[in-house]
């Protein structure tokens, strides 16, 4: 005679074996997903790089692609350790100089510079470097194009300053440019390099057609670098650049010549507001070439206060030295203004990357904020798409 839990063990495993029977089949797998890389549409003007150096993972730094007109996120380049990045002088690629290390923040170091399709954003080559490339905050004369493609210059810091001269065609670096004392790279010339000096002075190199030194010169001094630096982030002009000082001079450079030409130096601030009112911000300015305005983050702020950011854009014509506007950006809390870029068409954006890792889009004739971007990049630094 079979006890109680005897049985009902029976009628369990029945009961089961009955719904297992009658259970559905199981589905058919889903099919196999395969990446694709596809094209992007027709650059525009209002295409804007945004550099994301993420505080938080340093090692993971990227560039996102960003959209003025549809407020679109486009896709991202990849930047490494500390990178920098710039455009090809025909637009078709994006170079990025970069750092990786072999156990991710530490171990064999690696610099090198990686190029990008900017049809696809996928990377195509890279070339290796020695390591001492300049581990900086975005700044474009940290890596640059010669003015006709040929080269690819890299700023050296070990801390001894230089720089090398790359072959971008054929992936190979060609050699390596003391420069003593001064840092960066200015594109100034199909074959020339300037690099801004500790003394206040512009060193102009000229290159060979095999990338090695055949001349160089030093300008005299056009700032004193004790009383009154100028922010390193140069703002690109018609005919060369454009240096902000920490008290709102305006240093105008043409660099369409052997070496460079500089203009009369005029100020931003009038006498009442020298002092009080100052440009600050990592990339402090701007510049619409053919309607000639300059767009400036200001804030009220003394001395040590460069890195502080804009709570106004003041404009100004480059003509007259007039200053046209001041717009108030009220961005949401406290956050102050970083880096402006203005697109050069007809009918401009102004971009306008903030502490709190917000973009904003504003009509660059009326100041009118169009859209404001959360979260779009930790290290507010902007690059147009030319």
């Amino acid at each position: 005679m079979r006890s109680a839990p005897l049985l009902s063990a029976v009628v369990l495993g029945v009961a089961l074996s009955a719904r297992a029977s009658a259970a559905p089949a199981a589905p058919p797998p889903l099919p196999s997903e395969h990446l694709t890389v596809e094209r992007l549409p027709a650059k525009t003007a209002h295409w804007v790089y945004v550099f994301d150096e993420a505080f938080i993972n340093e090692i993971d730094s990227r560039v996102h692609l960003f959209d003025g007109d549809t407020y679109r996120r486009l896709g991202q380049i990849d930047a490494g350790f500390g990178g920098s990045v710039n455009e090809s002088p025909d637009g078709t690629n994006t170079v990025v100089a970069t750092t990786y290390f072999a156990r991710g923040s530490r171990g064999t170091r690696t610099d090198v510079v990686e190029f990008t399709d900017n049809a696809t954003l996928a990377p195509t080559r890279e070339i290796v470097l020695p390591s001492k490339r300049a581990m900086t905050v975005p700044n474009v004369f940290n890596v640059a194009y010669s003015a006709d493609g040929h080269f690819v210059y890299v700023a050296y810091i070990t801390p001894a300053a230089s720089f090398g001269v790359l072959d971008p065609a054929h992936g190979a670096v060609l050699g390596e440019i003391d420069t003593a004392g001064c840092a960066l790279v200015i594109p100034s010339g199909p074959k020339r390099v300037s690099s801004l000096c500790e003394s206040g002075r512009l060193l102009t190199v000229t290159l060979d057609a095999t990338g090695h030194e055949v001349a160089r010169a030093m300008s005299a001094p056009f700032f004193d670098a004790d009383a009154d630096p100028v922010f390193v982030q140069g703002i690109p002009t018609t005919q060369g650049y454009t240096f902000l000082s920490f008290l709102g001079e305006v240093h105008e450079i043409d660099f369409s010549g052997a070496q460079p030409v500089f203009a009369p130096v005029w100020s931003l601030v009038d006498a009442a507001e020298k002092g009080k009112w100052r440009p600050g911000a990592m990339q402090v300015g701007a510049i619409h070439k053919s309607l000639k305005r300059l767009y400036v983050p200001m804030h009220a702020g003394g001395e040590g206060t460069h890195k502080d950011g804009g709570t106004e854009i003041w404009v100004f014509d480059l003509a007259t030295h007039r200053r046209l506007a001041r717009w108030p950006m009220h961005l949401g809390g406290s956050a102050r203004v970083m880096a402006v870029q203005v697109s050069q068409d007809d009918a401009p954006l102004l971009f306008a990357a903030t502490d709190s890792s917000d973009v904003a889009v504003l009509d660059a004739l009326s100041g009118h904020v169009k859209h404001l971007e959360k979260h779009l990049g930790q290290t507010p630094w902007l690059m147009l798409n030319p």
